[in-house]
């Protein structure tokens, strides 16, 4: 009995010292031993991401998202909003988290761990009731569990040391998941495809590391003595490798080679690692043309403002919301009148041409005023760029000739007032002029 339960033992107590969950059934969730996958590779997020689709995926999402400007409102009673600048949340979120990030390079950590572990975790680091600092935690060494009384538990290894945050001051982040509790981990969940990514990768390289291998072969009418083998392995070591490619090489003792055939895309994979991409593509929801595989290139979106509202809409848009809102719930205290929210302006830009007529559009129809737009464009406010106009041509003319009455008979009246202060309007020389 004892000898049975020693493998549990040594699972348990290797999990415990790596601070990782083992399953989702007992409130411990993280794992960053994502185990074999069927082609027989084991799967980690430091493995997977040295995978350029991997790489490129991860790195696309983040520095995208991280870019964007995320700024904190409060709402006013008539439905404007305007900056919270005198809030904590703001001065962290939009200036600087801790003393060693800045903003770009915060939001980046987070999505990245969205990405590769599908939870993202933020402390907040507080003095008295407030709050001074955001420190991006590292997800592989937190273990999320349900009480009995139906809290979380978030415990943290740092070191070998173990501690426990309240969850008052952690920032939880989920990605997608089942239970709501935490997001799902694409590594674990897809350790197939990542792995046979990853095999496909190695078989690659191999049959280019052991090119003559699979380049022919040799041929004697004679029968080789051991010691003949043996001098011909050593012989031939010198022309193995890419390195070695060109020299010159000598037969003796009747020797022939013949030369083995192989197809250049039986040797390269290129149609499974194609094909790796693209699944890997899907995991992470990105559009393979944005990570550099062009092959059957859908053509609805050929224009960049048509890539850009594609990859928002379907990849960005949810990841942006989710963040929002959890920046509402644990920073903002869940005060209606104050929200976060991720500028997405500079993803809609098309060319010069295309703004310009988006920007007529809404000068015309009275919903932008000239400063709006020179706003967009980081162009400084001009003086009565303010006022909000719109298009007359197609005002009823009937309209038009009451309204040039009208401006007419009081533009009479300032004059007359001007010059006959004592005269009334009605005997005015200039009314019976006009």
């Amino acid at each position: 009995m004892e000898t049975n339960k020693q493998p549990g033992r040594v699972k348990s107590a290797l999990l415990n010292w790596l601070g990782v969950p083992i399953s989702l059934t007992n409130g411990e969730f993280f794992q960053e031993w994502f185990g074999t996958s069927s082609s027989g590779k084991v799967v980690t997020a430091d493995k997977a991401i040295a995978l350029s689709a991997v790489w490129a995926c991860v790195r696309l999402l983040s520095e995208s998202v991280s870019t964007l400007p995320l700024k904190v409102y409060q709402r006013a009673p008539d439905g404007s909003r305007k900056l919270a600048q005198s809030h904590p949340a703001y001065q962290l979120l939009c200036r600087r988290p801790n003393t060693e990030m800045t903003p770009s390079r915060f939001m980046l950590m987070v999505v990245a761990s969205i990405c590769l572990r599908g939870n993202a975790f933020v402390e907040k680091k507080m003095i008295g009731n407030k709050l001074v600092s955001l420190v991006p935690l590292l997800p592989q060494c937190m273990v999320v569990k349900r009480l009995d009384s139906g809290e979380l538990e978030y415990t943290y290894t740092e070191k070998g040391q173990k501690r426990v945050i309240p969850v008052k001051n952690i920032m939880h982040i989920r990605g997608f998941g089942l239970d709501g509790v935490c997001g799902m981990m694409p590594m674990q969940v897809g350790r197939d495809v990542f792995g046979s990514a990853m095999a496909v990768e190695e078989s690659a390289a191999k049959i280019f590391e052991n090119g003559l291998q699979s380049s022919g072969y040799f041929a004697s009418k004679n029968t080789l003595t051991k010691e003949q083998r043996e001098r011909l392995r050593r012989n031939l070591s010198a022309f193995a490798g890419s390195k070695n490619a060109g020299k010159v090489m000598v037969l003796e003792a009747d020797l022939s080679y013949q030369n083995i055939t192989m197809n250049p895309e039986a040797a390269q994979m290129l149609e499974s690692r194609a094909f790796s991409i693209e699944e890997i593509c899907r995991w992470f929801r990105v559009p393979p043309f944005m990570v550099g595989h062009v092959d059957k290139q859908s053509s609805w979106a050929s224009s960049v403002e048509g890539m850009n509202l594609l990859f928002l809409t379907n990849t960005l848009r949810p990841m942006l919301v989710n963040i929002e809102q959890e920046i509402a719930r644990c920073l903002l205290n869940g005060d209606e009148d104050l929200f976060a929210e991720f500028s997405v302006e500079g993803l809609l830009r098309a060319d010069s041409a295309g703004r310009a007529a988006y920007y007529t559009t809404a000068l015309q129809n009275g919903w932008m005023s000239r400063n709006d737009v020179r706003r967009l464009e980081n162009l400084p406010p001009i003086e009565g760029g303010d006022i909000y106009t719109v298009q007359l041509n197609l005002t009823p003319l009937e309209d038009l000739r009451k309204n040039s009455t009208a401006e007419r008979a009081k533009l009479l009246r300032e004059v007359h007032n001007a010059v006959f202060p004592d005269i009334p309007f009605e005997q005015s020389p200039l009314k019976q002029a006009a």
